[in-house]
């Protein structure tokens, strides 16, 4: 399925120059038409890893703000604890007939709050954890972008050989689409 009818149009436009290249019988069409058939392939598949990685990166930032977000509670709750910590050990310096009680609720909420804190530091790692995750797939995402521009020039250049009859656009194109196959592979390097 296509992403727009645009490209519905294109590959429609490939099949028309590749029907006319055979009617021809010209070598050079019949080249140029086949190169440009397997770029509109590898121009697809890099568009669809580009949206892939896209994707991708939305998800690890959305799951970052959920452990930022989970972070952000659990620090709430622990000071929420040391808070309450601190008014029992004041009642417990007031040395009243409560004042074990007042102790012990004070160990109480220190513990709570000991807890609560290295969950926040753990939402904290998975959120770290998330965001490189993210940059990962951005980086990524903006290879392929770059990768599927080439190719797609590519096509557009070797098109010119078919029109202007000329090899040159071909070469071309040719060499384009190394390099934006080239850095399509470096996207996962």
């Amino acid at each position: 399925m296509s992403d727009s009818p645009l490209e519905e149009l294109e590959h429609h436009e490939h099949a028309e120059h590749a029907h006319h290249a055979a009617e021809s019988g010209d070598p050079l069409i019949l080249q140029v038409t086949f190169t440009i058939a397997v770029l509109a392939v590898a121009a697809a598949i890099s568009a669809s890893l580009e949206t892939t990685e896209s994707d991708a990166a939305i998800v690890a930032k959305n799951d970052a703000v959920l452990a930022q977000d989970q972070a952000t509670d659990a620090w709430g709750f622990a000071n929420s604890k040391s808070l309450r910590k601190k008014v029992y050990e004041i009642a417990a310096d007031g040395a009243g007939p409560k004042a074990a009680a007042y102790t012990k609720s004070a160990a109480h909420e220190d513990a709570d709050q000991v807890r609560a804190t290295a969950q926040a530091k753990s939402y904290e790692g998975k959120r770290d954890a998330a965001l490189e995750v993210a940059d990962k797939h951005e980086h990524r995402h903006a290879r392929l972008t770059v990768a599927s521009t080439l190719l797609h020039m590519s096509i557009a250049i070797a098109t010119l050989a078919i029109l202007l009859h000329r090899r040159w656009p071909w070469l071309t194109a040719i060499g384009l689409s190394a390099i934006g196959l080239g850095v399509a592979a470096w996207a996962y390097l």
